[in-house]
C-alpha cells in the first residue's frame, strides 16, 4: 500500500475530473420543478464519498444504514451518534458537489426537541454535514421546527421507517389502505410546513408516492416509492451488489462488485500461494551491487546468495496497474 497521500482526489474516470457545481437546496427545488429526477446514494467512507462526487449524484446520504453494511449490527437502531459521527467525518473529507445530509440515529432526536437539536448541531459541527435526515411522521413535526428554525436542513422520512421495523412487525411496505394512506399524506403536509427541504417517502405503493409528490412543493425522495417520486435513493451496498442480505423488491443491482471481490481476493492468495506473487523485478526494489556486499561483508557472510524460486506465469486474475 502507498502511504503517499494524494495531492487531490482521484477521478475515477477522464470526465470525473471536470468540476461540478454545488448542489444546493435551492437547486433541488429546481429540479424538482423541472422534473428532472434527483439521485441520491449512501456512503460510508471516504472512497464512496469520492465516488459519489465524481460522477457525481445530487446527495450524498451517510446512512444509518452502515451500522448494518459496514459495522455488522442486526439492525439500524444499534448505531451510536458516535459511530455514526466517526463516519461522517469520513465522507465529509471525500465529498465536493453533492448536498451532504446525515441519519441521526435511533434514540438521538425522538425523545425531545432538545435532544433533536442537540444532536443535530453535533452532526454539523463534528461530522460535517450540511443537514440531516430523521425518521418520523406528526410526532416529530416540532423537531423539525425546531431545527429548521436555527438553520440546520431536515430531510424527513415516512412510511417505512427502519428504526421502528420491531413495532411495524418488519420490514413491511405502508399505506395500503385509505386510513394509513391518508396519515402518511397528513405527516408529509404537515413536515413540509415545519421547513423540511425534502421527505424520503419508503416503501409504500407507487399510486401512493406519486400522489403524496403532487400534493407537495418540496422534493420527495423515493425508495420502493415507485418513479413518481422526484428523486430516488439507494443503499451504497445495495447498487453495487455488495450487501449478502435480504434483497429487497425496490433494489436493482447496478453492478456486480461482489463478483469482483471474489476474484481478486481468490487471486491474491493464489498467487502468493504459487509463488508468483511479487515478482522480483516488477514488484521489488533493487540495491547497488557495490552497497549489499559491503552489508555482507559487514555480517561476515560474503559469499550468501539467493536464487527466487521458480515461479508460474501470472495468472490472468492478476489486474495490471494503471
Amino acid at each position: 500500500m502507498s502511504v503517499r497521500p494524494a495531492k487531490h482526489p482521484p477521478a475515477l474516470t477522464p470526465s470525473a475530473s471536470i468540476p461540478h457545481a454545488k448542489t444546493t437546496i435551492g437547486c433541488l427545488l429546481s429540479l424538482r420543478i423541472s422534473k428532472t429526477p434527483i439521485t441520491v446514494l449512501t456512503a460510508y467512507d471516504y472512497p464512496t464519498a469520492l465516488a459519489c462526487s465524481a460522477h457525481p449524484v445530487d446527495i450524498t446520504l451517510v446512512g444509518d444504514s452502515l451500522a448494518q453494511v459496514c459495522l455488522g449490527y442486526p439492525s439500524t437502531t444499534r448505531l451510536s451518534l458516535d459511530e455514526m459521527l466517526h463516519h461522517c467525518r469520513a465522507v465529509a473529507r471525500g465529498s465536493t458537489s453533492p448536498l451532504l445530509i446525515g441519519d441521526l440515529p435511533f434514540g438521538t432526536y425522538a425523545p425531545s426537541v432538545s435532544d433533536a437539536v442537540k444532536s443535530a448541531v453535533r452532526m454539523v459541527q463534528e461530522g460535517h454535514v450540511e443537514g440531516v435526515k430523521l425518521e418520523g411522521g406528526e410526532e416529530t413535526v416540532e423537531h423539525v421546527r425546531a431545527l429548521t428554525k436555527i438553520g440546520i436542513p431536515v430531510m424527513a422520512h415516512i412510511g417505512l421507517l427502519p428504526q421502528r421495523h420491531v413495532s411495524l412487525s418488519g420490514y413491511k411496505v405502508q399505506g395500503r389502505t385509505a386510513q394509513s394512506a391518508s396519515t402518511l399524506l397528513r405527516a408529509a403536509r404537515a413536515l413540509e410546513d415545519a421547513g423540511a427541504f425534502a421527505v424520503v417517502l419508503e416503501a409504500m405503493p407507487t399510486l401512493l408516492g406519486a400522489y403524496i409528490t403532487e400534493q407537495l412543493n418540496i422534493p420527495t425522495i423515493g425508495i420502493g416509492a415507485g418513479p413518481g417520486t422526484s428523486g430516488q435513493v439507494l443503499v451504497w451496498d445495495d447498487m453495487v451488489g455488495t450487501w449478502s442480505g435480504h434483497k429487497p423488491r425496490f433494489v436493482r443491482h447496478f453492478a456486480d462488485v461482489r463478483k469482483e471481490v471474489v476474484r481478486g481476493v481468490s487471486g491474491y492468495v493464489n498467487a502468493v500461494r504459487n509463488g508468483t506473487f511479487p515478482d522480483s523485478d516488477r514488484e521489488g526494489y533493487s540495491m547497488d551491487r557495490g552497497e549489499w556486499e559491503k552489508f555482507l561483508a559487514t555480517e561476515g557472510r560474503p559469499s550468501w546468495s539467493w536464487t527466487p524460486a521458480p515461479r508460474d506465469t501470472p495468472t490472468e486474475d492478476a489486474v495490471a496497474e494503471r
